[in-house]
């Protein structure tokens, strides 16, 4: 049966309920690999290259990001999805033994599997987003962000256990935490199977003829307000992973305990997606344009407000921070689900951002100080004004 002879589905949130639950285990598994791994290299007495593993991540999911996208146009999102979670299963195992042994080869290796399962299984919103009409989009993109909400807290609200579980394998809960994340995305990859796609493989709507699943890339960065586009999720998801890499040393330079900095995350990671209900369907009623324009405001407002004295306020700048990111993603994800193509290649230019910003950023703490840092990411922050200007259609 083509895409065309097709109905167009309604929000069905029960079809959906394995892919969501799946994400939401994989973005549990996500926070702990991004966020604890700079302090496991502090950990290890390497506090110069602290964000190298959060840099490797990204690094790894920016090469895997296309290949996992050309791979769920041939064989299906199930099967891409499938690899994706069991790969970074493998990854955080990895990460875990080198973590626990001290064996900084292998604890990198693991952020490599880690990253490049990442490059995959981000790519669960376009599957859930094709699965409604368009306008709806919106709407189903942020329930995926409320579901995922759960996992995150799930492994936030878990640090009392796995500070257990860290002395119990006589090592510290950053480390005990990959081994959870690992736990979290065998589970992940057995969910998957359960879930039955709208279509076997991506592909355009009716209504997007013009911007079929089989372009190549440079064809559908041809299309006016791709580049627009990728630009505010490159910029966005940069930022973001940047700061909430970087935010948890400062923290904890600040005198902070585990227990302080996960509530930090928390709070970081309701603002990702304990809005989804709200910002999804506001984006579908108010246009792109809204999403990009409130999304960069508020990250340069975090931006701003990290730098100031107190965990309150690195606490607001952390919630902002998730915010700014949920509408600018949102609203830059719903546009590309009109053109396949540009999926992967665009997720690898945001973990290209991120690599390069937890790269430089952790250099710069060092030389110049957190503020420094914080003021260029204001800066950056405003690059999707730009894209919200691009802004064709809704």
């Amino acid at each position: 049966m083509s895409d065309a002879a097709l109905p167009r589905p309604a929000l069905n949130v029960g079809r959906l309920a394995p892919l969501y639950a799946a994400q939401a285990l994989a973005t549990g598994a996500t926070t702990v690999s991004t966020v604890l791994a700079s302090l496991i290299m502090s950990g290890l007495h390497f506090e110069t290259l602290v964000g190298l593993p959060s840099t490797l991540i990204s690094t790894s999911a920016a090469l895997s990001a296309g290949a996992f996208g050309a791979l769920m146009i041939r064989r299906g999102r199930r099967t891409g999805l499938s690899a994706a979670f069991a790969l970074g299963a493998l990854g955080a195992a990895v990460g875990f033994v080198g973590a626990r042994w001290a064996l900084l080869p292998v604890f990198l290796l693991g952020a490599c599997l880690m990253g490049a399962a990442q490059g995959g299984y981000q790519q669960a919103r376009y599957a859930a987003a094709e699965s409604v009409p368009d306008d709806r989009r919106g709407a189903a993109l942020g329930a995926l962000m409320l579901m995922s909400v759960l996992g995150s807290f799930l492994i936030t609200g878990a640090s009392r256990p796995i500070e257990t579980l860290g002395a119990a394998l006589g090592s510290t809960p950053e480390v005990a935490g990959w081994l959870v994340g690992g736990t979290l995305l065998g589970v992940a990859a057995l969910l998957i199977r359960l879930w039955r796609p709208v279509t076997a493989t991506p592909t355009a709507r009716p209504t997007q003829a013009a911007a079929p699943a089989k372009l190549t890339v440079r064809a559908a960065f041809a299309i006016p307000g791709v580049r627009s586009t990728a630009l505010a999720l490159a910029a966005a998801q940069g930022l973001m992973v940047t700061l909430m890499s970087l935010t948890p040393l400062r923290a904890h330079h600040m005198g902070m305990d585990h227990g302080a900095v996960a509530a930090l995350i928390s709070g970081h990671i309701l603002g990702m997606f304990g809005f989804g209900w709200l910002t999804g369907p506001l984006i579908d009623r108010l246009g792109l344009r809204f999403g990009y324009v409130s999304g960069a405001l508020l990250l340069a407002a975090a931006a701003l407000s990290a730098p100031l004295s107190g965990a309150a306020w690195l606490a607001v700048s952390m919630f902002l921070l998730g915010l700014g990111w949920n509408l600018a993603f949102v609203a830059g994800s719903k546009s590309l689900t009109r053109f396949p193509a540009a999926q992967g290649v665009t997720d690898g230019l945001g973990y290209v951002a991120a690599g390069v910003g937890t790269a430089l950023g952790g250099v710069i703490i060092a030389r110049a100080g957190f503020p420094v840092l914080a003021g260029a990411c204001a800066v950056l922050a405003l690059l999707p004004l730009f894209s919200a200007w691009r802004v064709r259609t809704t």
